[in-house]
């Protein structure tokens, strides 16, 4: 009986000062202070005018919840345990250390998403053995105060896709046009594979090997149900996108009277993306408008989100 005192005291003393850093020890001041670029969508979710954030990265609001191809994609290329394991994944480190002992050089640092969020919020420092504890220390404590769920946002949301393009929505925008949700599984396969190395997306940079992650990525897809045979022949036709599009500002008096008076960086209007092309004169009315449909929708509950 005083043996198990005895045992249950030790294991106190060990749990009692982890859980307390678990739940105490500051998160990184990235997770709350993140300067986001401004984006306006016209009422059929077009593009209607964007603007970069303070510190020149594409980085758009995270979406409220993942898109479900891009989810699928995620998990399958770069962590199928997620759901499984506390933010370290046993099984995903011994294998790292067998394939990097059997290459006789680093090849896989069996990071989870958790540690490569808990990276990216550390300014990707370098991977030596003393930073990938600390990222996995602090992927421990970003699974204690997180969702699943959130986790999952976070990361799309500050994954790099090449340049100064930053996060999912960004990435979606800026290679394909569109919002996450409108995107296919080929484009979802893309930017699933992309943040490993974001270097291919630019022309010149050996695309091939990324076109070749993203099949190998939409055949593991298909493997596990996810896409039929006939959504995977026709996923694997789509071309990879060019250089980043570039972003309309032909509304940009509108987007900064619209940012003036109010914090948001996600304005969804009411307003047609044909009614930017107008005359000079009738501007101060559409922005009048504008910023009367805002003030509608907010009343509502159906405001821009940001």
């Amino acid at each position: 009986m005083r043996f198990l005192r005895r045992v249950i005291l030790t294991l106190l003393m060990i749990a009692v000062p982890i859980l307390a850093a678990l739940q105490f020890w500051p998160l990184p001041d990235r997770l709350t202070n993140t300067p986001y670029a401004t984006l306006m969508l016209d009422r059929h979710d077009r593009l209607l005018g964007a603007r970069i954030a303070a510190d020149e990265q594409w980085r758009f609001v995270p979406v409220d919840t993942l898109p479900d191809k891009y989810r699928q994609a995620l998990l399958s290329y770069e962590d199928k345990r997620f759901f499984a394991h506390p933010g370290v994944d046993p099984l995903a480190i011994a294998r790292a250390a067998w394939l990097n002992a059997r290459a006789g050089r680093v090849v896989s640092g069996g990071s989870t998403l958790t540690m490569q969020l808990a990276r990216l919020l550390r300014d990707d420092p370098p991977r030596t053995l003393p930073e990938k504890a600390r990222e996995a220390l602090l992927a421990l404590q970003l699974e204690w105060h997180f969702s699943k769920d959130d986790l999952l946002i976070q990361y799309a949301s500050r994954a790099p896709f090449g340049g100064n393009i930053v996060g999912l929505r960004a990435a979606a925008w800026r290679y394909f046009g569109r919002e996450p949700a409108a995107l296919s599984w080929a484009e979802a396969a893309l930017l699933a594979v992309l943040p490993n190395a974001p270097a291919l997306i630019h022309p010149g940079r050996n695309r091939e090997r990324l076109l070749t992650k993203r099949n190998t990525l939409l055949g593991d897809l298909h493997e596990k149900g996810e896409l039929s045979a006939t959504d995977l022949k026709l996923a694997l036709l789509e071309p990879l996108p060019d250089a980043p599009r570039p972003l309309p500002g032909s509304a940009d008096h509108l987007l900064t009277s619209l940012s003036s008076r109010s914090g948001q960086h996600l304005f969804h209007t009411t307003l047609d993306l044909s009614l930017i092309h107008i005359s000079e004169p009738t501007r101060p009315r559409l922005m009048s408008y504008a910023v009367f449909c805002l003030k509608k929708k907010r009343g509502g509950g159906g405001g821009g989100g940001g």
